[in-house]
């Protein structure tokens, strides 16, 4: 099943509950919301107050992105939230099967992500505790950043390494996502696509989003 999970880091910062909206009516099945600390990132974005205003705004799962320094701190009040799906980079934390255990002991969907030049294999001793992996195709910070192609193969090596484990393992690309190379993302092994600027900088969002789920499709033929 594809997934689509628009950015709300790309809506206008000043109506969120807007970029909400159009994700909703152009049948999303997440919205992403990427939390940045100024540290393990260059920027500076949403905290625990903005997640709990979008899960009372919003019907889709938030699946928040944590690009944030000792995650484990700040855990539980995302989790208060209401996120719905949690990724933590495996860069940012010391005691990553610890931290996999908590989430999923609280009952939400735990993810990992990894950075461009993080290897796949990295995630070979957790990925029986993830839910999903969540592969950056940009360099992670910024909205509107262009597609990294190299990602489509790293991409592969993950789902070969999913099916080499036997995992129940969901793979997320997350960064430059747009109707252009959708399909590809899904031919790679890709079912959750996360798009911001192609979303959110469209005339219409919702027709946007419609056609990116097209695109992906695609990829499943």
């Amino acid at each position: 099943m594809i997934e689509i999970a628009p950015s709300i880091l790309a809506a206008d910062l000043a109506d969120l509950a807007a970029g909400a909206a159009a994700a909703e009516r152009g049948g999303a099945d997440l919205l992403h919301v990427d939390v940045m600390d100024g540290h393990f990132v260059p920027n500076l974005t949403f905290g625990p107050p903005v997640v709990a205003a979008l899960r009372r705004r919003s019907r889709l799962p938030l699946d928040v992105h944590l690009m944030i320094e000792r995650p484990e701190r700040s855990l539980d009040a995302y989790l208060a939230a209401g996120a719905a799906r949690i990724s933590v980079h495996v860069e940012a934390v010391v005691h990553l099967d610890r931290l996999l255990g908590v989430l999923r002991a609280a009952g939400v969907a735990a993810g990992v992500a990894i950075n461009p030049s993080t290897p796949v294999e990295s995630l070979r001793e957790v990925l029986h505790l993830c839910d999903f992996v969540t592969v950056m195709s940009v360099n992670p910070g910024f909205a509107g950043q262009a597609f990294l192609p190299q990602a489509l193969d790293k991409t592969r090596r993950l789902a070969a390494l999913v099916g080499e484990l036997g995992c129940t393992v969901t793979i997320e690309i997350d960064g430059g996502v747009a109707e252009s190379n959708a399909e590809q993302c899904v031919r790679a092994g890709a079912s959750t696509l996360v798009a911001g600027s192609s979303v959110y900088g469209a005339a219409d969002p919702a027709a946007a989003i419609r056609q990116l789920r097209a695109a992906a499709e695609r990829g499943r033929r």
